[in-house]
Parts: C-alpha cells; sequence; structure tokens
C-alpha cells in the first residue's frame, strides 16, 4: 500500500501556536501513528495576524523590520514581508495599527491612527515593489485610514486650512481633501486588499457601531465616530468623485478598507483566496489523500469564510476530505460542516484551563492529531477487512 500524502494547512492558534509551529506538531502526530506517511506544509492564515509569517515562510520568501507610528503615535518595530516571487510585498495592518499594541486602559479609538500602516505601505513602494498586499483585520482604529492616506502624502483639512490631528473623532472637523502631495507611485502600483467582511464604513452595521465596542468605544462614541465617518466620506466623494462609504468592505479594519479605496485603485479579495493562491494550494491537492486543518476556535464566525472553510471549497473540486482540529468547538461550530469540512475534532482530551491549553498547545496538537489518525487506520483497516471478504 502506498504511503499516505497527507496535507497539513492549520491556521495560527491565538496566544500560544503560529501555523507553522502548529503544523508542526500536526506532523509529529502523523508520524508517531503513520511513520512513514509523506506529509506536506501548508501553512495557513486569512489576511489578519500571522498571515505575514505564514506566506514568507511557504514561499521562501523574508521579513523586514520597520519602526513606524504606533495606534497612538508612539514608534513601534512592525514587521512586513516580501514573498519569495521577490516582487510582492505583504503587510498586515495589525503589525503597525493593531489592537495587540495598545494597552486595555489606553484604548480610544477616537484618537488611534492608521499612519504606521501607510508607513509600511510606503516602505514596500521604497523598496521598489509594485505588488503590495494589505492584511485587514485586528485594528486599534477608527480612523477611516486617514492616518495611513496621510503618511502617504494626503492632507485632511479643517475649515482654517489646519491639518486635522491623528484619529476618527477628528474627522468631524474635516472640510477639504489636499491630494496635490499624495504619492504617485500608487497610482502604478498593485494593491490588493485581504478582507473578510462586508461593512459598509457607516450605519448600525459600518465600522463604528460593529467593531467600535471591542476598541473601548462607548454607545456615545460610537455615535461621534460613525456621524466624524460619515463626514469623511461625502468629503472623500467630492474629492474625487467617488462613494467609498457603500463599498462592501469599507467598513473594515476601522474604515481602513474605505480609506484605501479612496486612495488607491485597489482589489478586495478574501483572504483566505488569497492565501491559497499564492501557495498553489490547487497544485499541492493532486496527490492528496487528506487535509488536516485547525484553529483557535471553531463558531458560527469560521463558517463565513475563515481559513478552514475555504480550504474545504477548494478540497472539494478536487475530493479531497478536510478535518478539522480545533482548541475549542464554539457557538453553531457544526455549521462548517455544511460549509464542506467533513469533520470536527476538539483538541483537549481533558477539562482543561484556557491556561493550560495555552501553555500546553504544540503537545495538546500533536496527541488530538495522533488520536485523530489512530481512528482513521481503524477505519481503513475496517475497509481492507471488508473489502477481503467481499
Amino acid at each position: 500500500m502506498k504511503p499516505l500524502h497527507i496535507i497539513v494547512a492549520p491556521d495560527s492558534f491565538k496566544d500560544s501556536l503560529s501555523a507553522v509551529a502548529a503544523a508542526e506538531a500536526m506532523e509529529r502526530g502523523i508520524h508517531a501513528v503513520f511513520p512513514t506517511a509523506e506529509v506536506v506544509h501548508a501553512p495557513m492564515a486569512d489576511g489578519g495576524e500571522g498571515t505575514v509569517q505564514a506566506l514568507v515562510d511557504a514561499t521562501g520568501g523574508q521579513i523586514l523590520r520597520q519602526q513606524v507610528a504606533g495606534p497612538l503615535g508612539d514608534p513601534v518595530e512592525a514587521h512586513w514581508g516580501i514573498l519569495g516571487d521577490g516582487e510582492t510585498a505583504l503587510i498586515e495592518m495589525a503589525a503597525a495599527s493593531g489592537l495587540a499594541l495598545v494597552p486595555p486602559a489606553d484604548r480610544d479609538p477616537r484618537i488611534t491612527t492608521t499612519y504606521g500602516t501607510g508607513q509600511l505601505i510606503k516602505a514596500a513602494l521604497d523598496k521598489g515593489l509594485r505588488r503590495i498586499i494589505v492584511g485587514l483585520g485586528g485594528s486599534a482604529t477608527n480612523d477611516g485610514g486617514t492616518g495611513m492616506a496621510q503618511a502617504l502624502g494626503a492632507h485632511f483639512l479643517d475649515a482654517e486650512g489646519r491639518s486635522l490631528p491623528p484619529g476618527g473623532a477628528a474627522l468631524a472637523d474635516l472640510d477639504r481633501i489636499d491630494l496635490s502631495g499624495a504619492d504617485p507611485r500608487l497610482q502604478d502600483t498593485e494593491i490588493l486588499v485581504a478582507c473578510d467582511v462586508d461593512n459598509p464604513l457607516c450605519g448600525p452595521s459600518g465600522a463604528s457601531a460593529v467593531y467600535g465596542p471591542q476598541k473601548g468605544a462607548s454607545a456615545q462614541v460610537v455615535a461621534e465616530l460613525d456621524r466624524a465617518l460619515a463626514c469623511f466620506a461625502e468629503v472623500a466623494r467630492q474629492t474625487t468623485g467617488r462613494d467609498i462609504a457603500n463599498q462592501p468592505g469599507a467598513g473594515a479594519a476601522g474604515g481602513l478598507g474605505a480609506g484605501l479605496l479612496f486612495l488607491t485603485r485597489c482589489e478586495f479579495r478574501p483572504g483566505i483566496d488569497l492565501v491559497l493562491e499564492i501557495v498553489d494550494f490547487p497544485h499541492l491537492l493532486q496527490n492528496a489523500d487528506l487535509v488536516v486543518t485547525g484553529e483557535g476556535c471553531t463558531d458560527a464566525q469560521t463558517a463565513c469564510g475563515k481559513a478552514p472553510v475555504g480550504i474545504a471549497a477548494l478540497a472539494g473540486k478536487h475530493q479531497v476530505p478536510v478535518v478539522c482540529l480545533s482548541g475549542a468547538l464554539g457557538d453553531d461550530s457544526e455549521e462548517v460542516l455544511k460549509k464542506g469540512v467533513d469533520a470536527l475534532m476538539s483538541i483537549p482530551a481533558r477539562p482543561m484551563t484556557l491556561e493550560e491549553c495555552l501553555d500546553s498547545a504544540a503537545t495538546l496538537v500533536e496527541e488530538a492529531t495522533a488520536r485523530l489518525f489512530r481512528c482513521l487506520k481503524v477505519g481503513m483497516g475496517m475497509q481492507q477487512k471488508s473489502g477481503a471478504q467481499e
């Protein structure tokens, strides 16, 4: 019997394992049961945190580091990547403007800025790169991407001609946008936006209402920020003639989606689709018997287009089954079974605290993978016995 050909394609496990480390743990679990199995690593991401590392590793690219302005204006060291083709930059906005960079007590989406994300885009332009992928997610900001645009030469002015201070709240005083100093290199740069939400910029399903509270906004602040973003959208429309407010994804990452639509000729793509394309996942599937994916928590949000579902959709076209190992099975987790995932398994084998799970994540993933493959081995034996009897 030919050796099994298995693809391990996990997403990262938040606060515990990178996608690369999770894939390594899965391989150890597989080889504990099937020592001769051929295991191919395809670490996954969906455009959010971990995307740069996963794709740099998958393509043989490189990680670069850049000091930029953090969400509160303080300097932070952010990373970005160049893919193995040497021509494509990969940027996670969370690396420069992410919520994790702001202590909980200091979170205030009225004043946080995406300026650092703009600095990363400029760094890529300065390297001569004219294809840039920007991953949206995990933002601390609600400035409509105006900070990003400022870093790239745009000016946002009040009625007196003064530049607005950083943050989304200041946009309530926006009167005019001056694009005369905008970086001209943006016009001949392909910008792909990895985005997994379709929220508009404003309103009850907009950036402020849906994502503002998790960044520290009270109901009153949400209303204030929503009005400010509506002002930005109207002045942007007057400046460019484009209605950015109602474009799907405009509200992503505190409105950074809208800022990219305003300033660049960008194209929005589901994050997992971009990742699968870059790693040439269809080619990997050609000889595969099974795909094992995984993530920290599988719930209803997973079914809305996160990595396991994106993987399953593509694997299904090649008739390759997909199993998802999850750190936790949340509400409506079984919805992913309707989206092409063939089986779900919770990783912890006994009651454990979250801290215990995080501390032992690699071991738990390895052990869960071994349990999965022991079950598969039993099934394979039953199938062989049944075939012999026939």
